[in-house]
C-alpha cells in the first residue's frame, strides 16, 4: 500500500509537522466542501442548465448578482460577511459553512485515524459523497444514484492498493445489508398500499443501493456495523425532527451515511469489540 511509513502515527514525528499536514488537509477540504454545495444544490434540479457543476456560475438566491472571487472563500468568506449577500444583505444559510467544516473536519479525522496512505485518500472521497448523500437526501427525500455509483466504483482503488482487501469479503458485504433491506421494503410496500393504498416502502430503494456499494466498499464487518448505527442514528434524528417540527417523516440516508461514515474509520474495531465481548460472556457463563 502507498504509505509515508506511518508519517503521523510516528512517535518521532515532530508535532508542528503534523499541525502543518492537518492545516493542509482541512484546507483543501473546506475548498473540495465548497463544491459539495454546488452538488447538493444544482444536482437535483430538473432544469438541465440549472443541474450543470461548471457552466453556471455561483450567484446570490435572492437578488442573482453574481458572487465576487473575494466572496468565494470557503467558511472565511460567509464569516466576513455575517452570512449576508455583499449586494441586497440577503441571509445566506449557514449551511453552506457547516458542509464545507464538515468536510474538511472529516478529511482531517480520516488521516488522523489512516495516517498518510491510499486507504486515507479513497475514504476522503467516500467521506465528501456520503456528505452529498445526507444533504441531498434531506432536501428531496432522493439519493443520487450517480453519486451511489461513484460509492461502489471506490471498491477498485480499494481492492487494487489495499494489502487486505478480501474480494469475497467484500462480495457478501455488498450482499448482506441490502438484501435484507430490499426484502423489508418489498413486504412493507406491500402492507403500506393495503392499507393506506398508497405505494411507497418503508426502507426506499435508493438505501439499498446505498448499501451494496457501501458493503462492496467495506467488506461484511463493516457495513453490519454502519447499518445498525444508520438505524440508531435515523431514529434518533426523527425523534428530534419530530419534536421540533411535528412530522413523522424522515430521510434514511442521513443516518446511513452518518454509520458508513463511522464504519469507514472504525467498523472493524467496533465490530472486533462487540464480538470479543460476546466471547468473554459465553467464557464466564
Amino acid at each position: 500500500m502507498f504509505e509515508f511509513e506511518n508519517m503521523l502515527h510516528n512517535e518521532f514525528t515532530e508535532l508542528p509537522f503534523k499541525l502543518m499536514i492537518y492545516t493542509i488537509v482541512f484546507i483543501f477540504g473546506i475548498c473540495i466542501g465548497s463544491f459539495l454545495n454546488v452538488v447538493i444544490l444544482r444536482l437535483p434540479q430538473e432544469n438541465p442548465e440549472d443541474r450543470s457543476l461548471t457552466k453556471k456560475s455561483s450567484h446570490c438566491m435572492t437578488c442573482g448578482t453574481p458572487i465576487r472571487p473575494i466572496d468565494l472563500i470557503p467558511v472565511f468568506s460567509w464569516l466576513f460577511l455575517r452570512g449576508k449577500c455583499h449586494s441586497c444583505g440577503a441571509k445566506i444559510s449557514p449551511r453552506y459553512p457547516i458542509v464545507e467544516s464538515l468536510n474538511g473536519i472529516m478529511y482531517v479525522l480520516t488521516f488522523w485515524v489512516l495516517d498518510i496512505n491510499a486507504k486515507a485518500i479513497i475514504t476522503c472521497v467516500l467521506m465528501s459523497l456520503l456528505i452529498i448523500v445526507a444533504f441531498m437526501d434531506w432536501d428531496t427525500k432522493e439519493i443520487d444514484m450517480v453519486i451511489v455509483g461513484i460509492i461502489f466504483l471506490l471498491a477498485i482503488p480499494s481492492a487494487i492498493f489495499e494489502d487486505d482487501f478480501e474480494i469475497g469479503d467484500h462480495l457478501i458485504g455488498a450482499m448482506i445489508i441490502s438484501v435484507p433491506f430490499f426484502i423489508i421494503g418489498e413486504i412493507s410496500r406491500i402492507f403500506i398500499k393495503k392499507k393506506y393504498g398508497e405505494d411507497f416502502r418503508g426502507i426506499e430503494i435508493g438505501d439499498t443501493i446505498l448499501m451494496i456499494a457501501a458493503g462492496a466498499l467495506l467488506g461484511t464487518q463493516a457495513v453490519i456495523v454502519s447499518a445498525l448505527l444508520g438505524i440508531i442514528i435515523c431514529a434518533i434524528i426523527g425523534i428530534i425532527h419530530y419534536m421540533a417540527t411535528g412530522d413523522k417523516t424522515v430521510a434514511f440516508g442521513p443516518g446511513l451515511a452518518i454509520g458508513i461514515a463511522i464504519s469507514a474509520l472504525w467498523g472493524n474495531q467496533i465490530a472486533n469489540w462487540y464480538l470479543g465481548m460476546l466471547v468473554v460472556e459465553e467464557t464466564v457463563s
